[in-house]
């Protein structure tokens, strides 16, 4: 068995979510088959943790994690949004190769490496599958790992969600959407939420992987 998302913390208010369209019930969102504890700004700031399933290891390099023995949600609730499901986390590293030893360490697979940059200038990112979403780990730039003061560990740092009618799902969005443009990823598009949208943890929203995709990343 390899290792899988029960929950991701997220430090927003549920009503911040609620107003973006999602269905939340009391403090937790589902998404596809995680669930979205939303703990409040008193949390801190963004993804702050998650729990995981069948770990070998609960020391992932900085990212802060527990272990789930508890099963899938059995029902997957309707978002009025249109988003139906997670296609990745984000986490950062300013060393790669110490990160992946440590989250292979602790038993998740590890599918690809992609030694090319995003857009946003990170060098090298490393795809692991935990389910039915991704985790994509990005290599720091020299530049961020500076002006962080230096070495540092690992860190969450954003969701991509997918959103099959992408279009109706930002044009109910407003101004608190970016526009539509196409992703890294061959076929799919995507787009941001803004600080206006009013959450602390960066969130993307996109098209569905091709059909014939069947790696991460691509």
């Amino acid at each position: 068995m390899t290792p899988t998302i029960d929950e991701l913390a997220v430090a927003d208010a549920p009503a911040a979510w609620s107003a973006l369209g999602f269905e939340v019930d009391e403090d937790v969102c589902i998404v596809g088959d995680v669930r979205i504890r939303l703990a409040g700004s008193d949390a801190g700031k963004g993804l702050t943790g998650w729990s995981l399933r069948d770990l070998e290891s609960i020391e992932l390099d900085g990212l802060r994690t527990t272990r789930s023995d508890r099963q899938p949600p059995e029902e997957k609730p309707a978002h009025p949004n249109g988003v139906a499901a997670i296609d990745h986390v984000v986490a950062v590293t300013p060393v790669l190769e110490r990160t992946i030893l440590a989250l292979q360490g602790a038993g998740l697979d590890l599918r690809r490496i992609r030694e090319q940059p995003t857009p946003a200038g990170a060098p090298r990112q490393a795809f692991f599958r935990l389910g039915g979403t991704i985790l994509e780990v990005v290599q720091e730039p020299p530049e961020a790992i500076e002006r962080a003061g230096g070495d540092h560990p690992a860190f969450f740092w954003g969701l991509a969600l997918v959103a099959p009618d992408l279009d109706t799902t930002v044009a109910g969005l407003g101004d608190r959407v970016s526009e539509i443009r196409p992703a890294v990823q061959a076929g799919r598009r995507i787009a941001t939420l803004r600080r206006t949208a009013g959450l602390s943890v960066p969130v993307a929203l996109m098209t569905p992987p091709p059909e014939r995709d069947s790696e991460p990343g691509t």
